[in-house]
C-alpha cells in the first residue's frame, strides 16, 4: 500500500510538473522537449531527487510514448501521399541522408565508440523533428508557403526511411550478424511493402472494418490493434515503432481523422512522458564530458540541414527566400533523435548524454534558424543597405493546402 500510494504522489508530480513545464515553453514560444529533458535529468539518477517508486510505470509509459508518436505520424499520411513523395522527393532524401547522417556516424568513430554506435549516431543526426517542425510552420503562419510542401516532402521521406533503419539498428543493437540483420531487413521491407500495398488497394475495407460511430469503441479498437502490431514487430525484431507507424498509414479518411482526435491528448501525455524517462536514465554528470562534442555536432549539422532545404527547394523551383526558409525549417531535431539514443544505450552509454546535449541544443536553435535563417542570408547577400523585403516573398505565397494539412 505505502509502494502504491508512493508511486501515485510521484507519478502525480511529474504529471503536474509536465504541465506547468508545458505551459512556460508555450508562453515563451518554443517546444517544450528541452524543458522535459531537463525535468528527467532533474529527477534521475545523478540528479537532486532521484524517483524510484513510478520509475517502472513511468519505463512502461515511455515506450507507449513513442508507439503513439508513430501512431499519430501515420495517420498524417495515406500510402498514396508516401508513395508520390517518394518518388518526387528521393533525390533530396539522399541528399539529406549524406550531409546529415554521415557526420555523426564520423564523430562516434572519431570518439571510438565502434561501428554500431556510428549507425545509431548517424540516426539521431539524420532525422529532423516532425513535430516541432510542424509546430514552429504553424506559429510562423508558413503553413501556406510554396516552399512548406518540400519541407514535408523531406520529412516523410525521412519518416519512411525509419521504416527500413529501426530494425536495421535492432538487429545490429542485438549483435545479429549478417545473415540475421539480412533476414531483419527482408522482414521489414516485406512488412512495409505488404502494408502500403493493402493501404492502396484496400485502404477503405480496413478503415471501414476499423470505424464506429462511437468514440469509445474507436479509441479501443485503434489503440488496442496498435499495441497488438506494434508487440508483433518487436517480437520479430522490426521495431514496435515502425509497426505503429505502418498501423497508422493502413488507416485513412475519416477514420484517421476520429482516431487522431481522440488519441492526440493521449500522445501528449505519454510523448512527455517518454522525453522525461529519457533524461531520468541520464546522468546528468556524464553531460559535460560530452559537451564540446555535442555543440560541434549541432553547428556542423545545422549546417547541413540548411543545406538540404535549400538543395530540396531549388529543386521544386522555389526562389532564394523560400530555398533558405526551408533551410532554416529543417534544423530541429527531438523525438526520433532520442528514439534512437534510447535504444542505442545499451551498447555504448555515452550515447545517451550526447544525444540528450545534441537535441537539447537543437530543440532550441531549431526555431531561431527558422526565423532569422533567410533575413540573415539576405542580409550576407545583399548587404546591410539592402531594403527590407517583406516576410514571405510573393513569389514563394503560393497557397498550396494539399501538402501543408498534413501537418497543419
Amino acid at each position: 500500500m505505502h509502494n502504491t500510494a508512493a508511486m501515485l504522489i510521484e507519478l502525480g508530480a511529474i504529471i503536474l510538473a509536465l504541465g506547468l513545464l508545458g505551459r512556460l515553453a508555450g508562453r515563451m514560444g518554443f517546444s517544450p522537449i528541452p524543458l522535459y529533458l531537463l525535468a528527467g535529468l532533474a529527477f534521475g539518477h545523478g540528479g537532486i531527487l532521484p524517483l524510484q517508486a513510478s520509475e517502472e510505470f513511468t519505463a512502461t509509459g515511455a515506450e507507449i510514448g513513442v508507439i503513439l508518436l508513430l501512431l499519430l505520424l501515420g495517420l498524417e499520411y495515406s500510402a498514396s501521399e508516401l508513395v508520390t513523395n517518394l518518388k518526387t522527393q528521393y533525390p533530396s532524401g539522399a541528399v539529406d541522408f549524406v550531409l546529415n547522417a554521415v557526420p555523426g556516424a564520423v564523430a562516434a568513430l572519431i570518439l571510438g565508440w565502434g561501428p554500431v554506435a556510428a549507425v545509431a549516431l548517424a540516426g539521431v543526426t539524420w532525422i529532423s523533428s516532425s513535430g516541432v517542425i510542424a509546430k514552429v510552420l504553424g506559429d510562423l503562419r508558413r503553413l501556406g508557403n510554396r516552399e512548406t510542401p518540400v519541407v514535408l516532402g523531406v520529412l516523410v521521406i525521412e519518416d519512411l526511411a525509419m521504416a527500413v533503419y529501426l530494425p536495421i539498428l535492432t538487429a545490429l543493437l542485438a549483435g545479429a550478424g549478417l545473415a540475421g540483420g539480412s533476414v531483419t531487413l527482408l522482414i521489414s521491407l516485406g512488412t512495409v511493402g505488404a502494408v502500403l500495398y493493402l493501404a492502396l488497394r484496400h485502404g477503405r475495407l480496413i478503415s471501414r472494418a476499423v470505424s464506429s460511430d462511437n468514440a469509445e469503441m474507436l479509441l479501443l479498437v485503434v489503440l488496442g490493434l496498435t499495441l497488438l502490431v506494434a508487440g508483433l514487430a518487436q517480437e520479430l525484431q522490426v521495431s514496435a515503432a515502425v509497426g505503429a507507424f505502418l498501423v497508422g498509414i493502413a488507416l485513412s479518411g475519416e477514420v484517421a481523422e476520429g482516431a487522431s482526435s481522440l488519441l492526440t491528448p493521449l500522445r501528449d501525455l505519454f510523448a512527455a512522458v517518454f522525453f522525461v524517462f529519457f533524461g531520468l536514465s541520464t546522468d546528468p554528470a556524464d553531460i559535460p564530458p560530452v559537451l564540446l562534442p555535442a555543440l560541434l555536432l549541432a553547428v556542423v549539422t545545422a549546417l547541413t540541414k540548411i543545406a538540404t532545404g535549400w538543395y530540396a527547394a531549388r529543386r521544386a523551383g522555389i526562389r532564394g527566400a523560400g530555398r533558405w526558409r526551408a533551410g532554416g525549417t529543417l534544423v530541429a531535431r527531438g523525438e526520433f533523435s532520442i528514439v534512437i539514443a534510447g535504444l542505442a544505450v545499451g551498447v555504448e552509454p555515452r550515447i545517451g548524454p550526447l544525444a540528450t546535449a545534441y537535441v537539447l541544443l537543437l530543440v532550441v536553435i531549431g526555431p531561431l534558424t527558422a526565423r532569422w535563417t533567410e533575413p540573415l542570408a539576405r542580409r550576407l547577400t545583399r548587404g546591410p543597405a539592402a531594403p527590407p523585403a517583406d516576410p514571405v516573398a510573393p513569389a514563394d505565397t503560393d497557397r498550396s493546402q494539399d501538402t501543408a494539412h498534413a501537418h497543419a
